[in-house]
């Protein structure tokens, strides 16, 4: 939220609040790798080589059209060095027939309301954890499902990352209009 204070004769203030859009979009945060892996309770559920971890933030108001466009633009990202001519940010993950870990995360939907976080824009995990499902298995038809991973819904996970680059980028499946 943006505040404007101007003086105005004779000499009131006068604030003007201007809040940004609301977001309403799946939100992933992708992150180049060497390796990553996911732990639940000591043991490791998942983990991966070169590749992509990709952090997932599903919204309130998401739907399928949503869970598209993340994983085509997630499959798509020219993120890699081609080997043979040399040139950087040429390849995305399924030419290099590298792996992908799909971490749900809704943090990533957090605001500070003071010093305290609220998730209320994330959606309910009741809909997000068959939503989220959806989203995995929508990655492994597009792909091969051999390579991509995922860690445990609503669990508490460690997840560790060997960043490659670093390369992180964020992407959100709408732009606010």
């Amino acid at each position: 939220m943006y505040a404007l204070s101007v003086l105005v004769p004779p000499f009131a203030t006068i604030r003007i609040k201007r809040t940004q859009p609301p977001i309403r979009a799946m939100r992933a945060v992708v992150q180049r790798v060497a390796s990553a892996s996911v732990e639940v309770e000591g043991r490791t559920v998942s983990e991966i080589g070169p590749g992509l971890l990709v952090l997932v933030g599903i919204h309130e108001s998401d739907s399928d059209s949503d869970a598209e466009y993340i994983c085509r633009k997630v499959l798509n990202m020219r993120l890699f060095q081609n080997e043979e001519t040399g040139r950087g940010w040429d390849q995305n993950v399924m030419q290099r027939k590298y792996e992908i870990l799909l971490v749900s995360q809704f943090t990533l939907y957090g605001f500070m309301k003071g010093n305290k976080p609220d998730f209320h824009v994330a959606m309910a995990p009741q809909k997000a954890e068959p939503f989220y499902a959806s989203l995995v298995d929508r990655f492994k038809k597009s792909y091969n499902p051999d390579v991509i991973k995922d860690g445990i819904f609503g669990a508490k996970m460690k997840v560790s990352l060997v960043n490659d680059g670093p390369v992180t980028m964020q992407l959100d499946s709408q732009l606010p209009k």
